[in-house]
């Protein structure tokens, strides 16, 4: 008999918490894929920073769709969103990349505690909020501030680790949430 795939799984039996174990070989395979994730985002991270800091550094910005999407550089010494300028809150660059280094590591451990019982999704999920957060973290570490370009309309700039990060982190919400609410958990 001939087995499907390994990436023909569908989204909805990897989020379900009763999955048959996986076959040998697949954790190599899926240990593979998420380091391949992970180089290629954060090497695609670092290319579009350098790309956006040496064409739009002087003060120049490009039109890609007019009045949704625009690329234009803007260097972030604050956290995502600019938290801590809108609450007033003093933000030393040694705080912040201390701070995100921490975050970066619980990130990290909250990973391989849940490594054994997590679905492909979740490791995913895992793989790209660490790639993200990595990306910022070497970000601030280098220049002492992370590089923004991609602005939409009416929300803030954010850069390529800002979307790995936010979808990781719906990736692993929804697994959260659809696993809460299965009759079949443990």
């Amino acid at each position: 008999m001939k087995r499907a795939p390994w990436w023909s799984l569908s989204l909805m039996a990897e989020l379900s918490p009763t999955l048959p174990p996986r076959a040998p070989g697949s954790t190599f395979r899926l240990r593979l894929a998420i380091v391949l994730l992970t180089l290629s985002l954060f090497g695609c991270d670092h290319a579009t920073k350098l790309a956006a800091e040496t064409s739009l550094s002087h003060g120049g910005s490009i039109n890609v769709v007019t009045g949704v999407l625009e690329l234009r550089y803007a260097p972030n010494y604050d956290t995502a969103f600019s938290l801590l300028r809108t609450f007033n809150v003093p933000r030393p660059p040694s705080v912040l990349l201390a701070a995100s280094a921490l975050a970066l590591v619980g990130v990290l451990a909250m990973w391989i505690a849940s490594r054994k019982r997590a679905s492909r999704v979740q490791h995913v999920g895992f793989a790209l909020v660490l790639t993200g957060a990595l990306g910022n973290v070497v970000d601030r570490a280098m220049r002492g501030y992370v590089v923004d370009f991609i602005h939409l309309t009416r929300w803030p700039i954010f850069n390529v680790a800002d979307i790995a990060v936010v979808a990781g982190v719906i990736l692993l919400g929804t697994c959260a949430v659809l696993r809460r609410h299965d009759p079949a958990r443990p």
